[in-house]
C-alpha cells in the first residue's frame, strides 16, 4: 500500500505542478527535484519518464511547464549511469504517443470550444499556426512537428479537429513518438559526456 500511495504521489508531482509555481519561474527547481529522485530511486525511471513524455505531448501541460529538458537531462543521467536505456526509450515513446492520442481525441470531439480552454486560449495564435502547418504538410505534420515546440502539442488538437482519419493518425503518431523519443535521450547523453570532457580537460 506504502508503494502504491508513493507511486500516486510521484506521479502527481510530475504532472499536476502548480500553475503559480511555474508562473513564478520555478521550472528550475522543479526540474532539480525530478532529476535528484531518479538519480536515488532509478527503479522510477520508467514510470517517470512515461509520464514525461505524456505531459509534453498534451498542450493543457506543456505550454504551462515544458518537460522536455528533463527528459534530455535524464537521458544524460540514465546513460551515464550504465542504465539500460531501451526501457527508457520505449517508455518515453510510449508516453509521447499516448499523448498525442489524447490530444487528437481532444480536438475530434470538442474541436468547436477547445480554442477557449485555458491554457490554450493564452495562445490564440497556435491552433491557426497548427492548421496552416498541417494543411500544409498534412500526414508528415505530425513527424515534424514532433521535433518543434509549441506545435508538437497543436498538431494532434488539428488533426483531430479536422477529422483526419485515426488509423492514418496513429501511423504517424506511434513511429514519430519512437523517433522524437531516442533523438530526445541520445542528446541528452551526447550533451553529458561533452560536460563531463570539459569538466575533466578544462
Amino acid at each position: 500500500m506504502r508503494e502504491v500511495f508513493r507511486a500516486a504521489i510521484v506521479l502527481i508531482v510530475c504532472v499536476c505542478p502548480t500553475v503559480a509555481f511555474a508562473a513564478s519561474g520555478g521550472e528550475h527547481e522543479y526540474t532539480k527535484m525530478v532529476i535528484n529522485f531518479v538519480k536515488e530511486n532509478q527503479a522510477w525511471a520508467i514510470p517517470i519518464v512515461l509520464v514525461l513524455a505524456f505531459g509534453e505531448s498534451i498542450a493543457f501541460v506543456s505550454l504551462v511547464l515544458p518537460f522536455w529538458a528533463m527528459l534530455v537531462a535524464l537521458g544524460g543521467l540514465l546513460a551515464g549511469s550504465g542504465a539500460d536505456i531501451v526501457p527508457i526509450w520505449v517508455a518515453a515513446s510510449v508516453g509521447a504517443a499516448l499523448g498525442d492520442w489524447v490530444s487528437f481525441w481532444l480536438g475530434y470531439h470538442y474541436h468547436a470550444q477547445i480554442a477557449r480552454m485555458w491554457p490554450l486560449s493564452r495562445y490564440p495564435d497556435l491552433l491557426p499556426r497548427g492548421h496552416a502547418f498541417f494543411e500544409r504538410w498534412g500526414f508528415w505534420a505530425i513527424w515534424i512537428a514532433r521535433f518543434f515546440g509549441p506545435l508538437r502539442a497543436a498538431i494532434p488538437i488539428v488533426a483531430g479537429a479536422v477529422q483526419m482519419h485515426r488509423g492514418k493518425f496513429q501511423l504517424a503518431n506511434w513511429p514519430s513518438a519512437f523517433l522524437w523519443a531516442g533523438v530526445l535521450l541520445v542528446f541528452g547523453d551526447i550533451v553529458a559526456k561533452a560536460i563531463e570532457y570539459l569538466h575533466r580537460h578544462l
